[in-house]
């Protein structure tokens, strides 16, 4: 089969799911049908570029200006040419209308929606627009069955014409020994239950509420902790919350940790308390070492997490839920024993990088074979 070159139209290389999707695509590829470049529509481009330039990978920068910006899709389209590219795929709103334009007669087109904003909304110029881009399209692809919703309710696109293709990962590998040292330079005890979550400082993450779940639970089970893995703009409120619930010797705010595996693995519970999500990449590595989880009931979270079998779903921004849940697998060792177990299994069965490669280059090969 001939070479496929495809290139990949997002907003940049920093830190987030859409980064890690596209990076997974890459360093998964049959190197031998296809050949993969990244073009970042804004700039700078973001710490997720440096695996990609060390291996090779070309990456095109380019600076968007405010409003719409043609003279941005010329730039695309003459990288288009120039490097014979057969298909554009692109990830997220902005990029795709961009890509598109651009690809026109030229390249096939991938539209892959990986989130959305909350609170989700519509507007009467998409209601015109995207039908329009739909017709520019040779496939949508969603990272979950909520998505797909999103995108049929918000942005008018065919229910029927639309696939998702859940995230995929690579799973954690963690020695005991690193666990070992962190929990040692943490003077966290043996006896006690950590429970803890990865992501950024952003009040759509919503930590306040996990603060004051955990403070109910702390008040019956003493022997807790809670680690909160991330930085971000939230982080003086976050902060405050700590302070005011007087929380400080049983929270440890960690910052930014470039590779947070080891901490994944110290903690025993993992928790997402957001308002939104797509499907959670951080999740996904919980799950990889057989971490049992307590989610809220939005976005992709109750397609990962099967409620009462591999964690346990909560109402959105309900603490007591959320607190009870935590309480339940604390007190329940059992259940978080075969939780433990059911997470790593399902994560396995559905959410690996192989699998979510192996259903792109079949759609790569497709679009490209219909030719």
């Amino acid at each position: 089969m001939p070479m496929i070159n495809i290139l990949h139209i997002t907003y940049d290389m920093r830190i987030g799911g859409t980064e890690q999707v596209i990076n997974n695509l890459i360093s998964g590829a049959d190197k031998q049908n296809f050949s993969m470049s990244v073009l970042c529509i804004e700039s700078p481009l973001g710490p997720f570029s440096e695996p990609l330039i060390q291996q090779g990978i070309q990456i095109h920068q380019l600076n968007r200006k405010p409003n719409f910006d043609f003279d941005l899709v010329i730039k695309i389209r003459k990288i288009i040419k120039e490097h014979d590219i057969h298909i554009v795929h692109c990830h997220q709103y902005t990029p795709w209308v961009y890509g598109a334009l651009a690809a026109f007669k030229q390249a096939k087109v991938v539209f892959t929606e990986h989130g959305r904003f909350y609170p989700d909304s519509s507007s009467l110029k998409r209601k015109v627009v995207n039908p329009i881009m739909a017709k520019l399209t040779d496939s949508v692809t969603a990272i979950s069955q909520a998505t797909k919703n999103a995108l049929v309710t918000y942005e008018f696109l065919s229910k029927k014409t639309i696939k998702v293709i859940y995230n995929g990962i690579k799973p954690l590998q963690v020695e005991d020994k690193e666990v070992e040292e962190l929990r040692l330079k943490l003077d966290i005890s043996e006896q006690t239950i950590v429970l803890g979550t990865v992501a950024r400082l952003d009040p759509i993450k919503n930590h306040p509420m996990m603060l004051k779940a955990f403070k109910a639970a702390l008040n019956n089970h003493p022997k807790i902790k809670l680690i909160i893995i991330g930085d971000g703009e939230g982080r003086a409120e976050i902060e405050s919350i700590i302070s005011e619930l007087k929380l400080q010797q049983n929270v440890i705010l960690t910052g930014y940790i470039p590779s947070p595996k080891a901490y994944i693995a110290l903690i025993d519970i993992y928790l997402l308390s957001s308002f939104s999500e797509g499907t959670s990449m951080t999740l996904l590595e919980a799950m990889s070492l057989a971490k049992p989880c307590i989610v809220t009931n939005v976005g992709g979270n109750p397609e990962v997490v099967i409620d009462n079998k591999t964690g346990l779903v909560c109402p959105s921004d309900d603490q007591y839920k959320f607190s009870d849940a935590m309480a339940k697998l604390i007190e329940e060792k059992e259940l978080c024993s075969s939780m433990s177990y059911a997470a790593k299994q399902r994560f396995e069965d559905t959410f690996t990088t192989s699998s979510m490669v192996d259903k792109y280059q079949k759609l790569y090969k497709n679009l490209v074979g219909g030719q």
